[in-house]
C-alpha cells in the first residue's frame, strides 16, 4: 500500500482533519492541497511531522498548480469549495472556485489516470425535498450557487467518466457534526448556539413549533464513507450520506438540555417558519460502500457537549 498517495483538496478544514488519520491508518500518504483559508494550521503541522502527509498551499482555481500536483497521485478527494453562506454573500467567487477548482481537479484527475477520485456534494443538491427519506434519484432543485455547483460537479464527474473513464464517486452529505467544529458552520450553528445558551442558564428559543428538522450525520461516521467510497467496488454514482433519521429542532434542544444537564424547558418563538424537514434513505451507501453510521444523535451530541465543555479538561 505505501505507493498509494492520495491527492486531497480543502483536506485542512473539519472534515478533512478527521479523514485524514484513517487513511494513515489504513496506509495511504497525503499531498494535501489547500490555500489554508479556513484549515486548521496546527492540526496540519501535526500531521506534516509525521512524514506521510505533504502539504501544497494553493488555490484550486489554478489549474496548472493543481494539474503538477496531482502527478503521482493514485487517488483524489475533492473538498476544496465556497461555503453556502458565503456563496450566496458572493455569487462571483463562489461560482470561480466552486465551479472551476471542480473542473481543475476533475480534469487532472481524468489525466493523470487515477484510480478513483471521490467529490464531496451535498444534500443541499434536493432543495426542498419532495419525500422522505430523499433519494438520490428524487428530483434535483439547488437553490444557491453552492448548491448549483455541487450538482453542476456531479455532472462533470459524469462527462469525464464517459469520456475519459474517470472512476468517481460523489458524497452527498447531511448535517455533519461534531468536536472541531467552527462555531458559525451553517447547518449546525444551532447546536453551538443552545449548548452556549444552555450552559449559561437560558433556556434554547426555537422559532415557530420546532418543527424544522435534519439529518445529523457525526462527523467520525462520514470521514469513514469518504474512505470507503475511495475503495469500493462500485463507483460512478451519487450517494447520500447521512443515518436516515430527521430530528426535529425541538427534539435536538431537549437532546441537548439532558446532556448539558440544566432544568430548563425550550421557549418557543410562535411565528410562521418555512418548515424545511430531511432525512436521507441510505440503502445506496449500505448496498455500495458497506458504509452505515454507527453513532446516534443522543450519543453525538452527548459526547459534544462532553468535548467542548471548558471544565471538563479541570
Amino acid at each position: 500500500m505505501s505507493d498509494k498517495k492520495v491527492f486531497f483538496t480543502g483536506g485542512a478544514g473539519f472534515i478533512g482533519m478527521h479523514v485524514i488519520p484513517i487513511l494513515l491508518e489504513r496506509g495511504y500518504s497525503v499531498r494535501l492541497y489547500d490555500n489554508m483559508g479556513r484549515g486548521d494550521r496546527q492540526r496540519v503541522n501535526e500531521l506534516l511531522e509525521t512524514g506521510k502527509v505533504e502539504l501544497v498551499e494553493k488555490d484550486v482555481r489554478y489549474g496548472g498548480a493543481v494539474r503538477e500536483a496531482i502527478r503521482g497521485c493514485t487517488h483524489v478527494i475533492h473538498f476544496a469549495t465556497v461555503s453556502i453562506n458565503k456563496s450566496i454573500a458572493d455569487p462571483h467567487e463562489s461560482i470561480d472556485i466552486n465551479m472551476t477548482g471542480n473542473h481543475n481537479v476533475f480534469a487532472a484527475a481524468a489525466d493523470e489516470g487515477v484510480e478513483r477520485l471521490v467529490f464531496a456534494s451535498t444534500a443541499s443538491v434536493y432543495g426542498d425535498p419532495e419525500r422522505l427519506p430523499m433519494h438520490e434519484d428524487d428530483t434535483l432543485a439547488p437553490l444557491t450557487p453552492y448548491c448549483i455547483s455541487k450538482r453542476a460537479g456531479e455532472d462533470l464527474l459524469g462527462f469525464y467518466q464517459r469520456q475519459k473513464g474517470l472512476s468517481w464517486n460523489a458524497l452527498r452529505f447531511f448535517n455533519v457534526y461534531g468536536p472541531g467544529q467552527k462555531i458559525e458552520a451553517y447547518y449546525t450553528s444551532v447546536i453551538n448556539h443552545f449548548i452556549q445558551r444552555l450552559r449559561a442558564g437560558h433556556a434554547p428559543v426555537i422559532d415557530g413549533k420546532g418543527e424544522q428538522s435534519m439529518d445529523f450525520v457525526h462527523v467520525t461516521d462520514l470521514a469513514r464513507s469518504v474512505v470507503d467510497a475511495m475503495e469500493s467496488e462500485q463507483s460512478g454514482k451519487p450517494i447520500n450520506i447521512g443515518t436516515g433519521i430527521d430530528t426535529s429542532i425541538a427534539t435536538l434542544a431537549k437532546i441537548l438540555i439532558d446532556a448539558v444537564g440544566v432544568d430548563v424547558e425550550p421557549q418557543f418563538n410562535e411565528r410562521d417558519v418555512l418548515v424545511s424537514r430531511r432525512a436521507a434513505d441510505i440503502t445506496r451507501a449500505k448496498e455500495m460502500l458497506g458504509w452505515e453510521p454507527t453513532i446516534t444523535v443522543e450519543q453525538g451530541m452527548t459526547e459534544l457537549v462532553r468535548a467542548s465543555d471548558p471544565a471538563a479538561g479541570k
